[in-house]
Parts: C-alpha cells; sequence; structure tokens
C-alpha cells in the first residue's frame, strides 16, 4: 500500500499481484475472461481480498455516466400516503444498489427550486408524481428515464405509468352506497388539477348515473381539513334540490373536514349523512366513527415504481396492470334515514 494512504488502491492490488492496473480493471471488473489467464485472476482476487481492497463506486459510476441515484417527485411529505411510496422504492432501489432522493414540490404542487445544478448530470432516473408534474419541468426531470405515478397512460410524459386501480375503489364505494339505499351524492373534490382525481369524478358520475333517480352535486376543496370543512359546510347549506345522503371524498383528510362540517350543521353521522374516504391514512380510524375509505397500498406503489425504472434502465417492459385496492367498511356509512 502507498506510504500514508489509509486505503488500498487498484494501484496497491496490481503490484501485490505482480500485474497491471489494467489487468485489474478486467478482473475486478469481471471482463477478464479471454483477455488473462484464469491463475492471474484468481492472483488479482486474493491480492484485492488480502489488501481489503474495494473499487471506489463513486468514481467508477461518474466515469461510466452512471450514479445509481433516483430522483423521487411527490407532492409536499405532510401526507403519510406518500412517505409510504418513497419508503417503498426505497427498498426495492436498496436491494439493486441505487439510492432515492426525495424531492418534495414545497406546496404540494407546483414548481421548487432544483435540488442539483443539472438533475441530468446527478441522476439516473426519475420516479414523479403526476400531482407533482410542474415540479418535474423544473428540474428537466422530464429529459430523463421517467416513470410516472397516478397518470394517463395513454398522455403520460414516462416512458412507463404505475398507477392504483382507483376507477375500481370509486366504483366499489359508489356500489356500496348505492347497495345501502343512498340516491344523492355530494362528491368533494380535491381542487387539484390532476388525472387522478378526474378519474374519481368521472367514475362516480358515471356508476350513479347507471341508477335512475339519483344526483351527484360537487364541491371542490383544497386538501386541508379546513378547506374541506369550509368547503362542506358550504355545500350542504346550499338551498336547492335534494338534500345529500352521502358525501364522497377524494382523500381521507377531506374527510376529515367533512365530519366537522356536518357537526357544525347538526347532522350526526351515519344516521344522518354518509362519509367515505380514500386512501385508509391512520386518521381514518382515529376519527368516530371510523371511516369507511378505500386502502391503498402505498409501499407497493412505491416498490412497482421503483421497478418499473429499473426496467426501463435495463431496456426491459415494465409488469403491466394497476394495483389493485380494496374498499374497507366502518361506522361512516348507513342506510339513509327516512325522509
Amino acid at each position: 500500500m502507498a506510504p500514508g494512504s489509509t486505503r488500498p488502491t487498484s494501484r496497491d492490488v496490481a503490484q501485490a499481484a505482480g500485474v497491471s492496473q489494467a489487468a485489474v480493471s478486467l478482473v475486478l471488473g469481471d471482463k477478464w475472461r479471454g483477455r488473462v489467464s484464469e491463475t492471474t485472476a484468481e492472483r488479482v482476487r486474493q491480492a484485492a481480498r488480502d489488501l481489503g481492497y474495494r473499487p471506489n463506486l463513486a468514481a467508477r459510476n461518474l466515469r461510466l455516466g452512471h450514479t445509481r441515484t433516483v430522483l423521487l417527485v411527490v407532492p409536499a411529505l405532510t401526507t403519510e400516503f406518500f412517505a409510504g411510496v418513497y419508503t417503498g422504492a426505497a427498498r426495492i432501489a436498496a436491494e439493486h444498489g441505487f439510492g432515492v432522493v426525495l424531492y418534495p414540490s414545497p406546496e404540494g404542487i407546483g414548481p421548487a427550486r432544483d435540488p442539483f445544478a443539472s438533475a441530468q448530470a446527478a441522476l439516473d432516473g426519475v420516479i414523479a408524481s403526476s400531482m407533482a408534474a410542474d415540479a418535474l419541468t423544473a428540474i428537466r426531470g422530464d429529459q430523463l428515464p421517467l416513470v410516472m405515478l397516478d397518470s394517463d397512460p395513454h398522455g403520460s410524459l414516462g416512458a412507463a405509468t404505475v398507477n392504483l386501480d382507483i376507477t375500481d375503489g370509486v366504483r366499489q364505494v359508489a356500489e356500496h352506497l348505492l347497495g345501502l339505499g343512498h340516491r344523492h351524492f355530494l362528491h368533494l373534490a380535491a381542487d387539484i388539477p390532476s388525472w387522478t382525481f378526474e378519474v374519481r369524478a368521472r367514475e362516480l358520475a358515471t356508476r350513479v348515473g347507471e341508477v335512475p333517480g339519483t344526483s351527484v352535486r360537487t364541491a371542490h376543496a383544497p386538501i386541508s381539513i379546513d378547506g374541506a370543512r369550509i368547503a362542506a359546510e358550504t355545500a350542504l347549506s346550499a338551498p336547492g334540490g335534494p338534500r345529500p345522503t352521502a358525501l364522497v371524498c377524494d382523500d381521507d383528510k377531506l374527510a376529515a373536514g367533512a365530519y366537522k362540517a356536518a357537526r357544525r350543521l347538526g347532522l350526526r353521522i351515519p344516521d344522518d349523512i354518509s362519509v367515505t374516504g380514500l386512501d385508509d391514512l391512520a386518521l381514518a380510524t382515529a376519527i368516530d366513527p371510523e371511516l369507511t375509505t378505500v386502502r391503498l397500498d402505498a409501499e407497493l406503489f412505491g416498490e412497482r415504481g421503483m421497478q418499473a425504472l429499473l426496467a426501463v434502465l435495463d431496456g426491459r417492459t415494465p409488469d403491466a396492470g394497476d394495483i389493485p385496492v380494496e374498499l374497507v367498511v366502518r361506522g361512516s356509512t348507513a342506510p339513509p334515514s327516512a325522509p
């Protein structure tokens, strides 16, 4: 080992094995067959073991143009769901020697400051939620290998899309409420221009519209408890038309706001109005009565996103098919009371 050095180098391995540095690179890069003998290769490997040599992966990746780093672009991590997406993505990344860097958009949507001088120079690929598409454009991440989450598969920027089966989730909610006898619905819709929320509105209108004598009113709200409370209170107090007996929320946080609105108006859940959410966050069992909602597997979502990006990087076709979701029926839904 070189005097004063604390870490053995490939030059040290070459000297110990009595070969050139080029031969060391061939052997440790597993490209030696047909270029050096088996005996020489074993001598290099033994010298590396004896010296405790480990390749400098950072320098190697820079030479090869790969950093084995992926950027995950999501709305602000104030939502438990996206923390689960990160956990799943990071788990699969670690199994394949990749790291995941988080890039949360500060207000949930919209552009944010570029964490890299150039994303292309520092990253191998990007996984991005469609809810943070503006941030993606700001860092020029759409010029890298890209997998989009919760995105229209027919109009996506990405090389692949990974989606939860939100359509089926809304279908399950609608069939549950219709089966209980509800005919007049209020849709508390997330006030975010995103494909996933467009799907929810379209599917709810379609399913309810298949049953005669039904109606759906819509109120838009920011994804916050207080914003949802104000929107729901206003909509439930509005004159005209039959009073909704079921309130379908795009998100569990919106449902929590709807609970507060109902109580302010003297409405009992589920006696006077049924409420459903979508996510199955911890919040769903913290409120009373516990919330009927659609369980989304956030960690599996992140895992599938990372697996799709690895496939794209390898030149393979990612697995197809949306991730199944499940309606969890709790105490917030019941048949409508008699008028």
